[in-house]
Order: C-alpha cells, then sequence, then structure tokens
C-alpha cells in the first residue's frame, strides 16, 4: 500500500498490520475480511463474505472459510457457535464475554461476564484441562420478538 492510501484509510492500515504482528500474509480479502468482521454484529460466512465483496470485488465462498480459519487460529477473530445456527464470526477477542441469544429470530448479543455469584463460570472439576475460557449462551426472546402472545421455541 502507499502512504497516501494509508492515510487515507488507516482501519486498513490497522488490519494490514495486525495480520502481519499475527503472522499472516497480508492480503486484500484478509484485510477486507477483518474490517467486515470488526464493523459487523455477530455475521455468519454468508454475510462476510458478501460485506468482503463490497469491499474488494469477487471472492470465493471457500476463500472467506480459509481465511476465516486463519484469524480464528490468530485469535484475530473469535467463532461463535449458537445451537441450531450457523456459525458466527466477531472482533472482539480476548476478554472472555458471553453471548445471549435469541430462541425465535436468532439474533445474537455480547453480554459482559457474570457479576456476583456465577458458579458456572468456574469448572467443577478440569479433568487435567487448563482452561482460559469460559463461553455461555444465555437464550430468551429478543425485545423484537417478546410481543404478546409470542413463546420462545424449546
Amino acid at each position: 500500500m502507499t502512504a497516501s492510501r494509508n492515510a487515507r484509510n488507516p482501519a486498513t492500515t490497522d488490519a494490514a498490520d495486525e495480520l502481519r504482528r499475527a503472522g499472516l500474509r497480508v492480503t486484500a480479502a484478509r484485510v477486507a475480511l477483518l474490517e467486515t468482521v470488526r464493523e459487523g454484529d455477530h455475521l455468519d460466512a454468508d454475510a462476510l463474505t458478501s460485506g468482503v465483496r463490497r469491499r474488494v470485488g469477487h471472492v470465493s465462498l471457500q476463500a472467506v472459510y480459509d481465511a476465516l480459519h486463519a484469524l480464528t487460529a490468530a485469535r484475530l477473530v473469535r467463532r461463535i457457535e449458537p445451537p441450531a445456527s450457523p456459525a458466527r464470526f466477531e472482533g472482539r477477542v480476548g476478554d472472555n464475554h458471553h453471548h445471549v441469544l435469541c430462541r425465535s429470530c436468532g439474533a445474537l448479543a455480547d453480554v459482559d461476564c457474570a457479576v456476583g455469584d456465577a458458579p458456572c463460570l468456574t469448572a467443577s472439576g478440569d479433568h487435567g484441562f487448563v482452561i482460559d475460557e469460559a463461553e455461555v449462551i444465555y437464550r430468551g426472546l429478543c425485545p423484537d420478538c417478546s410481543t404478546p402472545g409470542i413463546s420462545p421455541a424449546p
């Protein structure tokens, strides 16, 4: 990238620098993917592919999956796997936050770690694992789906 392009779009420069620091090859598609993940809201691979295509033109779904795998392994992106839903991706990494999932429409939102008495966040036994993260998914109805007369799916 040229200095003038970097000056016009510091986010692109930041994403490229993060890829380099993680030891990943910098490509236009990877930079666009990282930016799309961070600007999105728990997007799935199809939505991310559309976002990357808007930024850089054609990119295959397989290339997006490959890049998501690399970004997740490098801990630049977090993969969330809600039950009965496609995997979603987010740029909020390293803080061990949790999620709330709407049983009706599938909306997903961040929830900071529980405060107070939270026994589910401490494993009753570690089976020899070195535990460094707990994942909790709260389920219910989002504000749009919690209108009278609608009950949550089982």
